[in-house]
């Protein structure tokens, strides 16, 4: 009987952390009065790959972003303030992530690391991580410094290969490397920048351990104004991205005139179909209905940009804030005893770790609690006696 109820005690946690409404929570569970062990564990199995579903889609959005060429030439031209890129166009970005990306068992897809060929034979290699957990990756400084040793072995080689042993001689030298961290987060990003900062004794011995810091590109750091200002197709993804409820949808409703105009007439025609896929794996995480999203897809392969708008901003008046209520009671009103409220959610985290061992990072994810709220949890958890690790 444990096991069963620990097996819909999962399914019903996964359930409302991806945002299943109330009424088919209350179907799925009341439908059977004792529910099979089997048939629990399937169910649990089959959230738990749905949510993997919607991470993985947006690790693969980002991956197909930074694939283009022009999506990254305006990530570094908006994002990265040095004149060196002045003159680099998109032709001059070639891609190289697949000859690194699977010695890392670790690897996200939307990881990648471009090679630039700037003015007078010097390459520039441009490692950039994709970081949209609700965590902050406090080994992002270490898996640059893989990535930057990996880079400069692999530069060697090849020019080791086109001249024997160039890179014995003096006048050899290697290329640089622009180490990136792009955040999505809500929570402040707090990892050291600099690897030096991550090593013991580094007062001691600074002089012999790598002194890199890698550029931290911040999204909440970017208004919705400032990325207006950049203008382009990039800028409306990362718009969208900054989306994390219903209710944030109406902020595409006023977008400017001529920003509108601009973007219809400037996208591509090959990059039409990724506009509408990396809009619908963004909308998705918010339960926009699949028709809505189909809808804005045709309005974006018509380059009738300006009526998508228009119709976001009539589904936000009719439609979101229903979805928004119903998300709110899915989320707040775990076992009755959450009404919405931060206390409420803080006390479902607790129950959710004793009951369920689950790691605390995990509880609070489901329920969309910001990191400060993580020592309140903790609190009640020594208070109660109850064992807990903070994230696996």
């Amino acid at each position: 009987m444990t096991t069963v109820c620990r097996a819909w005690g999962l399914f019903a946690w996964d359930m409302l952390s991806i945002g299943i409404r109330p009424a088919f929570l209350r179907q799925t569970f009341i439908r059977d009065s004792q529910p099979t062990i089997d048939y629990a564990m399937h169910k649990y199995k089959d959230i738990r790959g749905s949510m993997m579903a919607i991470h993985k889609a947006k690790d693969n959005s980002f991956k197909a972003i930074f694939g283009e060429p022009e999506l990254f030439f305006e990530f570094l031209r908006d994002f990265i303030d040095l004149e060196i890129f002045d003159g680099v166009t998109p032709e001059d970005i070639e891609d190289v992530t697949e000859r690194f990306l699977p010695l890392f068992q670790d690897g996200k897809d939307s990881d990648t690391v471009k090679r630039i060929n700037l003015k007078g034979d010097v390459p520039l290699f441009v490692i950039a991580i994709v970081e949209h957990e609700s965590e902050v990756n406090y080994r992002a400084s270490f898996k640059l410094l893989q990535y930057i040793a990996l880079v400069l072995a692999d530069y060697e080689k090849e020019a080791n290969k086109k001249t024997k042993n160039i890179s014995f001689t003096k006048g050899f030298k290697f290329p640089p490397v622009l180490p990136i961290v792009f955040y999505d987060g809500i929570d402040k990003w707090t990892a050291e920048t600099n690897f030096l900062e991550k090593v013991e004794l580094n007062e001691v011995f600074h002089k012999y351990i790598p002194k890199f810091e890698y550029e931290l590109v911040g999204l909440s750091d970017y208004s919705k104004q400032d990325l207006i200002r950049f203008g382009g197709m990039l800028s409306l993804i990362m718009i969208i991205d900054k989306i994390r409820t219903a209710d944030d949808i109406s902020i595409l409703a006023d977008l400017p005139s001529d920003y509108i105009e601009n973007l219809q007439l400037n996208i591509p025609p090959h990059l039409c179909k990724l506009l509408a896929d990396v809009i619908a794996v963004l909308l998705k995480k918010i339960n926009v209905p699949d028709e809505e999203i189909d809808a804005i897809a045709g309005k974006i392969y018509e380059r009738r940009i300006q009526e998508m708008f228009t119709f976001i901003d009539n589904y936000d008046v009719q439609e979101t804030r229903r979805i928004a209520t119903a998300e709110g009671i899915a989320k707040g009103k775990i076992e009755g005893k959450i009404e919405g409220k931060i206390e409420g959610k803080i006390e479902a985290a607790v129950n959710i770790v004793a009951n369920l061992k689950i790691p605390v990072s995990e509880a609070m994810r489901a329920l969309e609690l910001q990191k400060h709220e993580e020592k309140k949890i903790v609190n009640e958890l020594k208070k109660r006696g109850v064992s807990y690790v903070l994230k696996q």
